[in-house]
């Protein structure tokens, strides 16, 4: 029964077809549930504050391609309160465009069933700017038809709902930049984004006792175009892990990581299959995460006065 699960994960969702989107897409998503799913903020953390931060160049020695930093933090309060909180910040460099999210989060947890149900929201901003060097035919740079210099924010808003069972299985819908704003300054809009996200591990695989398979799907929607992520790791002794992602239409990734003492290292490697992959040498991405107990409550004793 977990095979056929881990087999139904893997091929439920590859008909569908992808594009590009204005929000981000990362081979490592499996580190990066919090900032498209603020109800998975602080689920599956042991009374820990964790930081995760992911560097993408992609489409390497492609001209003007993008170039994307994403930080997280975020801290498991339930040994003081059934909750989470986290802060994401998402930058992105696209050509003489410029895009950043910033987003504070919040979930709250429900012990339901077997297992632990967040239900989150995450409010802040998004900007979005640009800054062209224009080099014209006629060597004048001022012409007023070109593009000028500007920036621009506004609101910004997600939702989501999170499930992980303590039987090694998720599941998450979520969607991101609800209010849709436009910046008018630029006639650019933040489209709403919807995702859907789920995976199974499962533990002494082939019975082999340090082997575990991971499988993950992440699929991502703004209702005009769809994309998906499938992605299969297997991990040893919970130190290393090795894995692939197949993005549907778009690329191949190949990831290694390795988990020593409170840090996670990880890097991957895109290989592009679509028109691109004529001009592009891939795209390389690197994770970097660490985990830290939090302080436990301290524990107050009442002593007699005569006993001091």
């Amino acid at each position: 029964m977990k095979k056929l699960l881990l087999i139904s994960i893997l091929i439920s969702v590859s008909v569908l077809y992808t594009y590009g989107q204005q929000d981000k897409v990362l081979t490592h998503f499996i580190f990066d549930k919090m900032s498209i799913n603020p109800g998975a903020t602080g689920v599956g953390m042991n009374h820990q504050v964790c930081g995760t931060m992911i560097y993408r160049n992609q489409w390497d020695k492609f001209n003007g391609a993008p170039n994307s930093v994403l930080v997280n933090a975020e801290a498991n309060l339930s040994q003081y309160f059934p909750s989470a909180a986290g802060i994401s910040f998402y930058h992105d460099a696209i050509g003489y465009s410029r895009q950043n999210n910033l987003t504070l989060n919040y979930a709250y947890h429900l012990n339901l069933a077997d297992g632990v149900l967040g239900i989150g929201a995450a409010l802040g901003m998004v900007s979005y700017g640009m800054n062209p060097t224009w080099i014209t035919p006629d060597g004048n740079p001022n012409d007023n038809s070109l593009p000028e210099s500007k920036s621009q924010a506004t609101f910004d808003a997600n939702f989501g709902v999170y499930y992980m069972s303590n039987g090694g299985w998720y599941a998450g819908l979520s969607s991101t930049h609800l209010p849709a704003m436009g910046l008018s300054d630029l006639n650019f809009n933040t489209a709403r984004h919807y995702y859907a996200m789920g995976g199974y591990r499962m533990d002494e695989a082939f019975d082999v006792s340090p082997l575990s398979l991971e499988a993950n799907v992440l699929v991502r929607s703004d209702f005009k175009v769809l994309s998906s992520d499938i992605n299969v790791r297997a991990i040893w002794d919970d130190m290393f892990y090795g894995g692939v992602t197949f993005r549907t239409t778009d690329a191949i990734g190949i990831m290694a990581g390795l988990n020593w003492n409170s840090f996670t290292f990880g890097y991957s490697y895109d290989i592009t299959v679509n028109r691109i992959s004529n001009i592009s040498a891939g795209s390389h991405e690197l994770l970097v995460k660490y985990c830290h107990p939090l302080p436990p409550i301290p524990i107050t004793k009442a002593r007699n006065p005569r006993y001091l």
